[in-house]
């Protein structure tokens, strides 16, 4: 249940970032916005994985013939399944996000239509901050790993810079063209 404190933290890392000039990072406290924000998130992560997620055993199952065994037709299944689920949760995610940190109304994060909208209206900013924020997931991740650092800073650090992505998407007045 961590998650849902550092989904808070997401937030209201976003929430900073949206401010012009940007403010610093938030202190991490935990809050009772801070948990009701986390939670309100973890739902929505929950409702973009869940379609896939019920995929998943019906497509290593299919698969399993291909596959030559039960271990390898479930990676394969779930590395299918991430490249649409990724997309779906980039698509929805970050400008959910951003208008639920403008304005801690929870409706805001699962307006899909609104979301798409905002990819439409903007599409450079959107593909930007995409980029940017997958980049600093997989650098957060390969802390781990090839870094030595640990999971913790690698984390931190993807959470604020999708934080600073994904206001840019909501960041009213003049900003710089992506064009």
């Amino acid at each position: 249940m961590l998650f849902i404190p550092l989904l808070g933290y997401a937030i209201a890392a976003t929430r900073a970032a949206e401010h012009t000039p940007p403010e610093s990072p938030p202190p991490w406290r935990i809050s009772p916005r801070l948990l009701s924000d986390g939670f309100w998130t973890s739902v929505l992560v929950v409702l973009t994985v869940l379609p896939f997620a019920i995929a998943l055993n019906p497509l290593a199952v299919a698969l399993r013939d291909v596959a030559r065994g039960e271990p390898y037709a479930h990676v394969i299944a779930l590395l299918v399944l991430a490249l649409p689920w990724g997309l779906v949760a980039l698509l929805v995610i970050p400008h959910a996000t951003a208008a639920f940190a403008a304005s801690g109304d929870p409706r805001d994060l699962f307006d899909v239509r609104a979301a798409l909208r905002g990819v439409r209206r903007d599409f450079m900013t959107w593909n930007v901050s995409a980029a940017a924020m997958v980049t600093a997931w997989a650098i957060g991740i390969a802390c781990v790993g090839l870094l030595c650092v640990g999971i913790v800073p690698g984390v931190f650090y993807a959470i604020l810079v999708s934080a600073h992505a994904a206001a840019a998407l909501n960041r009213e007045g003049p900003r710089p063209s992506t064009r």
